[in-house]
Parts: C-alpha cells; sequence; structure tokens
C-alpha cells in the first residue's frame, strides 16, 4: 500500500520526501499508546473509586468519558494494521492484539478487510466498509446505525460464527487466510469466557463497568467519527476526492491518532500517523473535502444519509 503516486497519478511527493515522511520509530507510538491506555486505568480506576464510595450511578458521567477512550481503541487497531504505529513489528502486533480484544474486533480479520478497504475504497461493489454498512433504509435504522449498536452487534456475531462454526468467508479474505482468522476468533471468544468466569467467582462486576458499558457506550463518540472519514465523498479511485479530512483540535487528533489527516493517510498510507500533520502541510491545498470540525461534519454525513433514501431533513 505503499506509493508516491496517488491511485489517480496525483504526484504530490518527491521518492525523498517520501522516504524521510516514511521512516517509523517506536517512540512516538510508545508515547500515544501510554497515554491512550494510561487514560483507560485511570478512569476505571476511578469509575470503581467512585462506585465504591458513593454508587454506580454517581460513577456514570465517568464512563461516558471512558467510553471515548476505549472505543477509540480502534485506531490503535488500524494504525498496528498498517505496521505503522511502531517500528517493531512484535510492538504492532503486541498492541494491536490487545487492543483488538479489548473492542470485540479480532486483529488478523481486519487486516484484510482493510486492506481491501485502501484498494477499493468507495466502490460500492468491492469496497468491504460499504458491502458491510448498507445506507439505512429509515431514520429509525439511520439512529440505530449512528448509534454504533449494530456495528459492535455485527461484530460479535462475526466473532460467534468464525469460532464456533469453522467458517470464515467473505471477498476480502483469501482462503489461505481463513484459518488463521478461525483460530483468532477462538482465542479471542476463551478470553472472552476466562474473564467472565473469573468475575463471577470472584463475585465481581467492575470489568462491566469499567470496559463493556464503556465500550457501547463509545460507540456514540466513534461511529460519527467514523463516517465523517468517507460518507458524501466522491466515488473515484483518489484520495484526494474520495476521502474527507477534518480539522479539529489537539485532544481529538491525539486519541484518534492523527487519523482526522485521513485523506494524507488514504493518499500515502506507508506514512506514520506522527508524520501526518507534515504531510498535511505539503498536501493541504489538494483535499477536496475540508471538514471543520466533527460536529459541523456529523451534521452533513447525516443530510447525506437522508437524501439516499429521500428522507425529509428537519429545518431544510
Amino acid at each position: 500500500m505503499s506509493t508516491a503516486i496517488t491511485a489517480t497519478g496525483e504526484k504530490l511527493l518527491s521518492p525523498t520526501d517520501l522516504r524521510s515522511l516514511s521512516v517509523r520509530s517506536n517512540l512516538p507510538g510508545i508515547v500515544r499508546a501510554t497515554s491512550h491506555y494510561g487514560a483507560i486505568v485511570g478512569f476505571g480506576a476511578l469509575i470503581w473509586l467512585v462506585s465504591s464510595l458513593y454508587g454506580l450511578l454517581w460513577a456514570m458521567p465517568l464512563m461516558v468519558v471512558q467510553g471515548y477512550f476505549v472505543a477509540f481503541l480502534f485506531m490503535v487497531v488500524h494504525e498496528t494494521a498498517h505496521k505503522t504505529a511502531f517500528r517493531s513489528r512484535a510492538l504492532n502486533l503486541a498492541f494491536g492484539h490487545l487492543s483488538s480484544f479489548v473492542i470485540g474486533l479480532p486483529y488478523e480479520y481486519y487486516c484484510l478487510f482493510h486492506w481491501d478497504h485502501h484498494r477499493y475504497t468507495q466502490d460500492p461493489a468491492r469496497d468491504p466498509e460499504l458491502l458491510v454498512s448498507p445506507v439505512p433504509a429509515s431514520g429509525t435504522q439511520l439512529a440505530i446505525a449512528y448509534s454504533g449498536i449494530r456495528q459492535v452487534a455485527f461484530r460479535l456475531g462475526l466473532m460467534l460464527r468464525h469460532g464456533l462454526t469453522g467458517n470464515a468467508t467473505a471477498p476480502w479474505m483469501p482462503e489461505a487466510k481463513r484459518h488463521i482468522v478461525v483460530k483468532e476468533a477462538r482465542l479471542y471468544l476463551l478470553g472472552y469466557v476466562v474473564l467472565l468466569l473469573a468475575s463471577v467467582a470472584l463475585h465481581t462486576a467492575i470489568l462491566l463497568w469499567v470496559w463493556i458499558v464503556p465500550l457501547v457506550v463509545g460507540q456514540l463518540f466513534l461511529r460519527p467519527y467514523l463516517y465523517a472519514e468517507h460518507t458524501g465523498c466522491d466515488r473515484t479511485r483518489s484520495a484526494f476526492q474520495n476521502t474527507r479530512t477534518t480539522y479539529t483540535g489537539m485532544f481529538t487528533k491525539w486519541f484518534a491518532w492523527n487519523m482526522p489527516y485521513h485523506v494524507e493517510h488514504h493518499a500515502y498510507p506507508s506514512i506514520p500517523f506522527h508524520a501526518l500533520p507534515k504531510l498535511n502541510g505539503i498536501v493541504d491545498g489538494q483535499i477536496v473535502y475540508r471538514g471543520r470540525g466533527y460536529l459541523a461534519v456529523t451534521r452533513e454525513t447525516w443530510a447525506w444519509f437522508r437524501r439516499q433514501r429521500g428522507i425529509p431533513i428537519s429545518g431544510s
């Protein structure tokens, strides 16, 4: 997926610049991962402390914040899938599998899924993201889609099917890789069962409140963010036309691992997350879809989905 020429032939980086920006390093990934997991551990401890002292109700606002950090571990999975989070392959695999286990999205499966997403971005017949997420047919379906409930249920159902039936087939899954996907699903499911049994044996529901509930709640933050990446963009092979970069604050960029610079990532996926701001300074003038904050972009994507099904848009 590494090239100095975009899908439609734009030559925006010299080979020298591409090599310079594509240098991988362990330190930025370690710093980012430490802060991300540190936030999860810190808020998890606060949830436990507050719920123990004052009751579960008082800990609910903390669970919402925890949900943001837990759900956005998806960004760790994404960056390690490209093997660009760290220079070390071992670190990419370790943090990739750990984060995948936490969010319930098996790592090896996602790598195959995401590879085809980059190959066929915005192709309705071949982009996996479009194949597994059809346009909602009603206002209710649209609200459910933005809640992330459907996506969480899909992940769980997929893992159960792969693990329990041994059946792992999809257009983006080579036959030679299917046994790996099945084995991975079974190992993840075994891990969840062990944690469940341990919780029952210890008579504690702490994992429910610091992990499971926040993961579900966090989809309310993650799903609109993910829809901002391509929704409403052109059906073309050019990353500068089929993807959106959203200009947002430092906090979001930090915990999204700089993926708001999404045009830049799709145009040059070999460039690590920590070099994307510098890349943006080079290619900014070529970007067609430029979001001005996630609230504004979410209004745009919501309206776009409703137009696809002819659902009247309130106030328009």
